[in-house]
């Protein structure tokens, strides 16, 4: 991949989602919105909050996930929790299921292995699910993209919108624009906690690869 547009100034992606969201509000119907999610308790508040804004769709990517039988226990919770969102928002979340190919996460991150959390591994695995969902949203004529993985506090939410601003650049139509955000802001990342208690989801404890696991 590239390397992510350097930033001669700090952006405030959270203003940027703001001033979306106001113009947002003046159309007639809502936009759709391609939403990749890494797990349930991290899109538990961004679909809370975004709900009102967006038809979305939860794209669950993540063929970084490792044992294939945790990667099926989170998608279970994703399930879970958009099933009891819809009833509760009297929403129509929808969930599309992208392809489990953890050789594809593995061939990305050959030569990082060793990498510490945070580092050159990571930005490649962003990249590679990023990409994916735009490729989708593409195809599938949504009006946005975006990620849920900047309401975590270990995640660089810098790095994700460089990353996914990007993608996005490379479409000259313009045919699907990122969504910019920085969801640890407005205590996104502490909602995400009570909405975990309140709907009893399952909080893992590693990122998702077997290099985080180790």
């Amino acid at each position: 991949m590239g390397e992510p547009v350097k930033q001669e100034q700090k952006l405030n992606y959270q203003k940027e989602l703001d001033h979306i969201l106001e113009g947002v509000l003046c159309k007639d119907t809502k936009p759709s919105l391609l939403l990749h999610s890494c797990c349930g308790p991290c899109s538990s508040y961004c679909l809370s909050y975004l709900h009102q804004f967006f038809n979305i769709t939860v794209f669950y990517f993540n063929p970084n996930i490792d044992p294939k039988e945790e990667y099926e226990h989170r998608l279970s919770v994703q399930k879970h929790l958009i099933n009891r969102l819809n009833e509760d928002l009297s929403t129509q979340i929808e969930l599309l299921e992208g392809e489990y190919d953890h050789d594809a996460f593995l061939s990305a991150a050959k030569g990082l292995e060793e990498e510490p959390e945070g580092g050159k591994r990571c930005r490649e695995c962003f990249y590679l699910r990023l990409n994916e969902t735009h490729k989708k949203a593409m195809k599938l004529g949504f009006d946005y993209y975006g990620t849920t993985l900047t309401v975590s506090p270990h995640k660089n939410a810098v790095l994700i919108n460089e990353i996914g601003s990007q993608i996005a650049g490379i479409d000259e139509n313009k045919q699907v624009f990122w969504l910019p955000s920085d969801f640890k802001k407005k205590n996104g990342y502490q909602i995400s906690i009570e909405l975990s208690r309140k709907y009893d989801l399952y909080r893992q404890d590693y990122c998702g690869c077997e290099f985080a696991r180790k």
